[in-house]
C-alpha cells in the first residue's frame, strides 16, 4: 500500500508487491501513469520520525524518484505527470 495525501484528504492505494512507481500512478488514473515524470516519495516512518513534510525535507530524507522506482509499503506519494491534450503529440 501507498499513500496520497491533500489539505482534506489521506489515502490508501494498493499494489501488488514489487509494482514500479509508474503503477502506483496508474491505480489512480492511468493517464497517471501513461504520463508520468517522477514520483516525490516520503517513507512514512520519516515523516513520523520528523513531524512534518518541511522536517522530512530538512532531513534530507524527501526522495525525487524515476520509473523504476519500486514502491514500499507505506510510501507517501505526489507524482509528477503530464499528458498533452487529445493523448497525442500535436502534428505540424
Amino acid at each position: 500500500s501507498f499513500f496520497t495525501v491533500g489539505a482534506d484528504e489521506v489515502r490508501a492505494w494498493s499494489v501488488r508487491r514489487g509494482s514500479k512507481a509508474p503503477e502506483a500512478a496508474g491505480a489512480i488514473h492511468s493517464d497517471m501513469q501513461r504520463g508520468f515524470i517522477m514520483a516525490e516519495t516520503i517513507a512514512y516512518a520519516d515523516l513520523k520520525e520528523h513531524g512534518s513534510v518541511a522536517g522530512v525535507k530538512a532531513a534530507g530524507k524527501y526522495k525525487m524518484n524515476g520509473r523504476e522506482y519500486l514502491v514500499q509499503d507505506g510510501d507517501i506519494f505526489h507524482f509528477k505527470f503530464n499528458v498533452a491534450a487529445g493523448g497525442k503529440a500535436a502534428k505540424k
